[in-house]
């Protein structure tokens, strides 16, 4: 990803591993707020055989590292940190920014969703 400007279409489908440099999936999706216009999340697709048991995560985008020498998204996290990742099914995608939701994938992955920290 040599671009400090990425469109979609050129992270979704990409791979992503882990920092042992295991594939730990591939983008499926960007999830945006049509209300700010901002990403709220990435959707990471793992595990299952030819789209049968395959689990859909949302991913923080600042959890993602994009290089700049050869193509590839990192997310430092093990398998089994991911396995743990809320979570939800390629039927049943979160079509609402629910804050609870949001907040339990920021947390998980030790950020904070900046859309609603803004001092009240």
């Amino acid at each position: 990803m040599k671009s400090k400007i990425l469109s979609s279409s050129s992270i979704t489908g990409q791979g992503v591993y882990n920092l042992k440099n295991e594939s730990i999936g591939d983008i499926k999706d960007l999830m945006i707020d049509p209300a700010n216009g901002e990403i709220v999340y990435a959707v990471l697709s793992f595990g299952g055989f030819m789209g049968i048991g395959t689990k859909l995560f949302a991913i923080p985008l600042e959890a993602l590292q994009f290089s700049d020498e050869d193509d590839t998204i990192r997310l430092d996290v093990n398998k089994e940190k991911l396995e743990n990742a809320p979570s939800f099914d390629q039927d049943n995608w979160p079509m609402t920014a629910d804050n609870d939701f949001v907040d339990s994938v920021y947390n998980h992955y030790g950020y904070q969703d900046q859309r609603h920290s803004v001092a009240k």
